[in-house]
């Protein structure tokens, strides 16, 4: 059997330089001047740190555009769906998605993606304002009227919703290593009896298109707060709307997460099942991160773990109806 050709090495400034200046072929703008280096083309710079995990080799191009590439065929995927993706969604959504100026390969079976730039900062630079948390509302309920047929026909998979119960149980374990490292307080999860993990399963036919991928840094916000707009879209599917309100907590804290999936209309099943996903979650990333099983910087980890585990009003499920998302419910107000 033929071997698979091996991927290509992470590009460099003068590949990504040819490759850009090849593709505007309007010149060079003010916002794209010639190489800091000298050489002439537009000055590119490296967004973070190199692809890993399936992610992108992402480079800043001028002060106007920023190039994705897919590092390997499956990235490659879903760097393709996204570009359709993003023409389906534009029109539902309140806030800016990116528009791409070209797209195509850079090496053989492997896309690339010039966008412009979404002006802002990111979730990281700026708090959410109120306002900025009713821009949040107005995404959520756009992906939720998203049409998951078409959605599916873009090839958006399906994804079955995760089991809190199970997750329930590896937060547990991990909590009680955290509290002995004096990382975090297991009497946190006293609020999370396994009851409550059960009353917190998804209903039928609750599946929505999700961005599954809300963190602080895909969230464009300008200084004043507002969110202007949400990037990458390669790991959107269709399945549990928790998710997304799940990274909102993480990314933006648990109240103003709570508020604004509250504002999109989603009632306190969703909404308690998103807060929990995230506690568990961010516990389970931190403990993995003192392990040495993921390369997240621990700083932003333990950040992330206290916008989680913000307090918010509603805290403890007593009782749920399952007659729908939408309906109220019985809760204990009670701080933790």
């Amino acid at each position: 059997m033929p071997k698979s050709p091996a991927p290509p090495s992470a590009p460099t400034a003068d590949t990504v330089r040819r490759l850009v200046a090849s593709l505007l072929k309007e010149g060079q703008g003010p916002g794209d001047p010639a190489g800091a280096d000298g050489r002439p083309g537009p000055d590119v710079r490296p967004v973070g740190e190199a692809a890993a995990g399936g992610g992108h080799f992402t480079w800043w191009v001028g002060t106007r555009h920023v190039l994705r590439l897919a590092p390997d065929r499956a990235a490659a995927v879903r760097l393709r769906r996204e570009l359709r993706l993003r023409d389906l969604v534009r029109a539902q959504l309140p806030v800016a998605v990116p528009a791409g100026v070209a797209h195509g390969e850079w090496a053989p079976g492997l896309t690339y993606t010039l966008d412009t730039v979404v002006p802002g900062g990111t979730a990281e630079e700026h708090d959410v304002s109120a306002v900025g948390e009713a821009d949040l509302a107005g995404l959520l309920t756009g992906l939720r009227e998203v049409p998951a047929r078409q959605a599916e026909t873009l090839g958006v998979p399906q994804v079955a919703p995760r089991s809190l119960e199970a997750l329930r149980r590896m937060a547990v374990q991990t909590a009680g290593r955290l509290g002995d490292a004096d990382e975090f307080d297991p009497a946190g999860l006293q609020q999370f009896p396994p009851r409550a993990a059960v009353q917190l399963a998804v209903q039928p036919g609750s599946a929505v298109l999700v961005h599954h991928g809300l963190t602080g840094d895909h969230l464009v916000v300008r200084a004043d707060g507002r969110v202007r707009g949400v990037l990458d879209w390669t790991e959107a599917v269709l399945g549990d709307p928790a998710e997304d309100i799940a990274g909102l907590a993480v990314a933006v804290g648990s109240p103003a997460a709570v508020r604004a999936a509250t504002l999109a209309g989603y009632g306190a099943r969703p909404c308690l099942r998103g807060l929990w996903l995230a506690r568990c979650d961010t516990l389970l990333r931190l403990a993995a991160a003192l392990d040495g099983k993921d390369e997240g910087p621990l700083p932003a980890l333990r950040l992330q773990l206290g916008r989680a585990w913000e307090a918010i009003l509603l805290e403890r499920v007593t009782e749920l109806r399952s007659d729908s998302d939408h309906d109220a419910a019985d809760t204990d107000a009670d701080q933790p």
